[in-house]
């Protein structure tokens, strides 16, 4: 009688490779699952550079603005001296009463490249810290590389009292005595 010896059932020992059909199924999964996550990513990224870009594209807001906080009382003419040079934080200008009586209010960047101009009263000149630029009392250019003479804003006397409207603002090429507004 010969005794049919029963074969142990093949066990995969621990750490063996897994079937190459059962392999390529897992790893078809796994690349799957990765191929979405950069999918995913990128089309976050994609959004996030096109977010940027419409932002500074689009047009800035204006805020509105009064008329009252437009204009700023600097004033009674009596105040201001013959040849002096007032500045007005609040409104962001200058206001210069010439040799004549005559009145400015310049604003305050330089019209080279935007710098904030002094008025330096022993020199008696407004310069520019930036690029050296100087204009005289009147905001005439006197030293380069400022092309034109400084921003007028517009001025008017009601009752002896000074008023600048800081929304008027306008260029010009040089000084010339008509801009000033007398008594």
């Amino acid at each position: 009688m010969s005794k049919k010896r029963k074969e142990p059932a093949q066990t995969k020992p621990e750490g063996a490779a897994p079937c190459a059909a059962c392999e390529a199924k897992g790893t078809q999964r796994r690349r799957s699952f990765l191929r979405g996550i950069w999918m995913g990513l990128g089309a976050v990224a994609v959004a996030e550079v096109a977010w940027l870009v419409a932002g500074f594209l689009k047009p800035r807001e204006t805020r509105g603005v009064d008329a009252g906080d437009r204009i700023v009382v600097a004033g009674p003419a009596d105040r201001f001296e013959v040849g002096s040079v007032t500045a007005f934080p609040r409104g962001r200008f200058y206001l210069a009463r010439l040799e004549d009586g005559g009145f400015l209010a310049f604003g305050r960047e330089c019209t080279h490249l935007g710098c904030t101009v002094a008025w330096e009263a022993k020199e008696n000149r407004f310069l520019c810290p930036c690029h050296a630029s100087a204009f005289d009392i009147g905001g005439g250019v006197l030293n380069p590389p400022a092309p034109r003479a400084l921003d007028l804003y517009a001025v008017s006397i009601e009752n002896r009292e000074i008023k600048v409207d800081t929304g008027k603002r306008s260029r010009r090429t040089s000084f010339d005595p008509s801009q000033a507004v007398h008594l």
